[in-house]
């Protein structure tokens, strides 16, 4: 998606570590009327998949999430990162490692959310090496739904997460893939 290459190029930072800050507008600040683009793209990408959920991961997923099942017409659920009073009753849980804060979280989604007879959308702001999307296609795999695929607005190509489940037959669409980047002098390179 050119119009996502050339904002992260305007506005995107790059930081040591393999960090790519756009939280001007994907994950602190959100760009919404930009995000509605996003959002339209993966109905493009995933409309004839026969999705009837979307699921991503609190928070940084949420934005996006919400204004993708918009396009879909259905619910946005979310993997929460801790069990809280207000969830009753039994859930899905999964491990997951965030590259970002270096923590492991266990996701957890109510069963009263995802059932055999969902078709699912993963949607994430990024993918790096996979973590995350891993743990959320465990979810649907342990409530009995298929998996449409898995939506993601930036690709770190470089930390293979997502060749890796392409590799296992699983559909991702990455809107911007990024091949390198460097701190010193702020470049960022595309996948073609």
């Amino acid at each position: 998606m050119d119009l996502l290459k050339q904002k992260i190029l305007d506005e995107g930072e790059v930081y040591e570590g393999n960090i790519l800050k756009v939280d001007g507008f994907l994950n602190h600040r959100i760009d919404i009327p930009f995000m509605r683009e996003v959002a339209k793209e993966f109905h493009r990408l995933f409309k004839d998949d026969g999705v009837n959920k979307i699921l991503t991961i609190e928070s940084s997923g949420i934005a996006i999430g919400a204004l993708v099942a918009q396009e879909f017409e259905c619910p946005l659920v979310f993997a929460k990162k801790s069990k809280t009073k207000n969830i009753a009753g039994d859930v899905y849980t999964s491990k997951v490692e965030s590259f970002t804060h270096g923590k492991t979280y266990d996701i957890i989604v109510s069963k009263r959310f995802l059932d055999e007879n969902d078709r699912v959308l993963i949607v994430d702001d990024f993918l790096a090496i996979g973590n995350a999307l891993n743990g959320l296609i465990k979810l649907v795999e342990d409530s009995g739904a298929s998996i449409a695929g898995c939506g993601v607005v930036i690709e770190k190509g470089f930390q293979h997460g997502g060749d890796k489940l392409r590799e296992k037959g699983v559909k991702v669409e990455s809107l911007a893939i990024v091949e390198s980047m460097n701190a010193e002098d702020g470049t960022v390179v595309f996948r073609s």
